[in-house]
């Protein structure tokens, strides 16, 4: 049995206090820790692709067309081929020992650190678990397990540090709509952006240092590559590019470096329409040609767990780009993943957020 199958300390449901003998037994209060994440297709099959795809992609908050021009072309069309050119890219960075992707993996071992952490200070007040809002397992499946265990306040985190209507926004939609299906709704939180959050850059600062200790030589330019969105949504009001300028600033203060030592870029574009800039696979190679930079390293602190957009294309598609144009040596430093240092950092914002819901330090 998988562990987040498991269920939590059993305590027996009661009649309330003063109630008729008829009245329905309810379990004791806790109080739900929801972490979400994007999502992750089934298998890299054909149909467990387009299932995912569709479903990403229909997302009004990922793509604002018109659903009668959108619809058409993505069912008719990118579906088509899209799902033989994406599986193929999660084939190669598969965990083929467990048959489920990276982000997936990853996740789980988050949530099982958080757990631990969570239930050695507030004991069995507390329930962690973990959602996708694409793919599974599903939000509305997570909130109704919560609510059947007596979760009768659930803090809803969002695993993004910075704040994107693509990302945060419909994760937060999905968890709405999941608490509109529940007869009791309960009370819920949401967990802000973290971008700027002092442990995050803590960890993020202390993961490049030891990259950079343990390379052969010290890369000349660390690239901060952070996923894309249109530049239309900087214009209507979109927070994203701004947060994460501001990480980057911050992380280049806690490592106490120049501005020529680091860079802002962004990766991942899709569709016609101009997006952030500068794109990280140009920009490593204007970096290698233009600059006469032959050593680089890129980071990607907008994902709190590596997945095909840093494995698959961050470790190949824009490395190929450096190195086609004459740069010699590229180091992909991980995301923070299940480091030690950022369980710690997300611990202390749920800790936070939790203020005057759960007080009792028990660690």
């Amino acid at each position: 049995m998988d562990m987040f199958d498991q269920k939590p300390t059993e305590r027996p449901a009661a009649c309330p206090a003063h109630a008729g003998s008829d009245h329905p037994a309810i379990k004791p209060a806790r109080v739900g820790i929801l972490l979400a994440n994007l999502g992750t297709p089934d298998g890299y099959d054909y149909w467990s692709m387009r299932r995912y795809l569709s479903e990403f992609l229909s997302d009004k908050r990922v793509v604002d067309y018109s659903a009668w021009v959108w619809q058409p072309l993505l069912q008719l069309v990118i579906l088509s081929k899209r799902p033989f050119t994406s599986g193929a890219n999660y084939k190669s960075i598969w965990n083929e020992d467990l048959n489920e992707s990276p982000l997936l993996t990853i996740t789980k071992s988050q949530t099982a650190a958080i757990k631990k952490q969570m239930q050695a200070r507030y004991g069995d007040d507390v329930r962690v678990d973990f959602c996708m809002r694409y793919g599974n397992p599903s939000t509305q499946s997570k909130v109704r397990g919560m609510v059947e265990d007596g979760c009768t306040k659930i803090l809803f985190f969002p695993l993004y540090p910075h704040y994107a209507g693509a990302t945060s926004a419909t994760a937060n939609d999905k968890f709405f709509q999941a608490l509109m299906q529940e007869k009791w709704q309960p009370t819920a939180r949401i967990v802000d952006p973290y971008f700027e959050d002092p442990a995050y850059i803590d960890a993020l600062a202390q993961s490049i240092e030891r990259a950079y200790a343990a390379a052969a030589e010290k890369p000349e330019v660390l690239v901060c590559s952070y996923h894309g969105v249109p530049e239309r949504y900087l214009r209507e009001g979109d927070p994203y590019h701004c947060q994460c300028q501001k990480t980057t600033r911050l992380l280049r203060e806690r490592l106490g470096w120049d501005k020529t030592e680091i860079r802002t870029t962004f990766q991942s574009r899709f569709g016609p329409e101009e997006w952030l800039k500068p794109y990280t696979v140009k920009e490593v190679a204007r970096l290698a040609e233009e600059e006469g930079i032959k050593r680089i390293a890129v980071c990607a602190p907008a994902f709190s767990a590596d997945c095909i957009e840093t494995l698959e294309e961050i470790n190949e598609e824009i490395k190929e780009s450096f190195e086609h144009a004459g740069g010699d040596h590229f180091t992909y430093i991980p995301c923070l993943n299940d480091d030690p240092a950022h369980i710690d950092a997300l611990c202390g914002i749920i800790a936070r957020n939790l203020s005057g819901w759960l007080e009792t330090d028990r660690s």
